[in-house]
């Protein structure tokens, strides 16, 4: 079996991207990141995921982008806003550069463990508008990790990044997951954490709206 690294949050996206990998017979090797966020309880989520998926490995990769802030995730001291599902700004939820991070980190753990593929679950079409979820962004990456990896400059074998949904709704994402088996009652999509999601964040706004348009009861909001 082929290897594949899937980056998982714990969030809708990342548990669709993890299981169409899975439905395409890789081995699956799951990264999800403690980068200092708001709340482990997409932590949670992912390691709930990843149990059921039967993943071969899931890592746990901790660094601390809190130190320096820049978003209302990572900075305590400010407040997530209220979501509004028709904003053309980028959100204060905006983490700087995290699709960066998280995909070199990617890179380093693919060429570690001889995998060529990494899933991300990036969209620009259904998001919040952050820069890094952009198709144009998916593509320079991946040419960028294949000029600084050994296996893409030297050996000829390329890495690739996998992002099946850039150009899909989350509804379209939704459906999909249906077929494919995701359990979307395990995933966790609240910027603010809690109990229970707070249903007013720009995530949980997006959650909804695609749960609607697909026609698809949301499980989470039930279990």
């Amino acid at each position: 079996m082929k290897k594949a690294v899937v980056l998982l949050s714990g969030g809708l996206d990342s548990a669709v991207a993890l299981y169409l990998a899975k439905s395409k017979g890789f081995d699956l090797y799951v990264l999800s990141f403690d980068y200092g966020q708001r709340h482990a309880r997409e932590l949670k989520a992912a390691k709930a995921i990843a149990e059921e998926a039967s993943v071969t490995e899931h890592q746990v990769v901790s660094m601390k982008l809190d130190q320096w802030g820049g978003s209302s995730l990572t900075d305590r001291t400010q407040i997530v806003e209220d979501g509004n599902v028709d904003r053309e700004d980028i959100p204060d939820t905006y983490v700087p550069a995290r699709n960066m991070i998280f995909l070199s980190v990617a890179a380093s753990y693919a060429e570690a463990i001889d995998a060529q593929d990494i899933f991300i679950g990036v969209s620009q079409v259904d998001y919040s508008g952050y820069v890094d979820c952009r198709a144009e962004f998916i593509e320079s990456m991946e040419k960028a990790i294949n000029k600084g990896t050994v296996m893409g400059a030297e050996k000829n074998r390329p890495l690739r990044i996998h992002a099946p949904f850039v150009y899909k709704t989350k509804a379209d994402e939704i459906r999909l997951g249906q077929q494919l088996g995701v359990p979307f009652h395990l995933t966790w999509s609240c910027y603010r954490g809690g109990e229970k999601p707070c249903g007013t964040c720009d995530s949980c706004l997006l959650r909804a709206k695609a749960f609607a348009e697909a026609g698809v009861e949301d499980k989470a909001l039930t279990v």
